[in-house]
């Protein structure tokens, strides 16, 4: 019922003799336990889960679905010590301005593109276009795809993903490392779930 909303940005109801298209243009956030105990690979808790049961539990996502969410990692659990500390991360305002600089960035790529006006709004053609890599983040990507048995769909997320994290560096270039962090944004395509 998601996948072709997250797809095309628009969902279609048919009832009856009438057809409707409605606008649905999202971002997706979601969480979950890596398995029904939630201590699958956690390293200060041991999980009672069977592989079995594990197994079944991430089947419950299909992989169409997966594919098209572009950004999914596994957040370890924090420790008291970090969640009692003074330290502090990036504040919001600096990181605010970091995407604000980027999305500036993607409007001006994207000035003479009518349906486009930011990354994640780039289809196949377009990736084509505005994604180029060189030879060694190509033989990465490659190697990762054949590896974790990626779909076209993901390839293409990949470099979405990428591209985003470029701009965000302030690179014109998409380089290997940026190539190297959007392929560890997919963890649950890896065979981490291959018990």
């Amino acid at each position: 019922v998601m996948r072709q909303p997250m797809e095309d940005g628009q969902v279609t109801l048919s009832r009856a003799t009438t057809t409707l298209t409605y606008p649905a243009s999202f971002m997706l956030a979601a969480a979950m336990n890596p398995c029904p105990c939630g201590y699958f690979g956690d390293n200060s808790h041991e999980c009672n889960c069977t592989t079995g049961v594990i197994q079944r539990y991430m089947s419950r996502i299909s992989g169409p679905l997966l594919d098209r969410i572009d950004i999914h990692i596994t957040v370890p659990s924090v420790k008291f010590k970090e969640l009692s500390s003074d330290r502090s991360g990036i504040k919001s305002e600096i990181i605010r301005e970091n995407i604000n600089r980027a999305r500036n960035v993607q409007l001006k790529r994207f000035i003479s593109e009518p349906k486009i006006y930011c990354n994640s709004h780039m289809q196949s053609k377009d990736i084509r276009k505005y994604c180029l890599i060189d030879e060694k983040s190509n033989s990465l990507l490659g190697m990762a795809i054949r590896k974790q048995g990626l779909s076209a769909r993901a390839y293409d997320r990949i470099l979405k993903v990428a591209r985003t994290i470029a701009d965000l560096e302030k690179s014109e270039q998409i380089e290997t490392p940026h190539i190297a962090e959007a392929i560890h944004y997919r963890s649950l395509d890896r065979n981490l779930w291959a018990l």
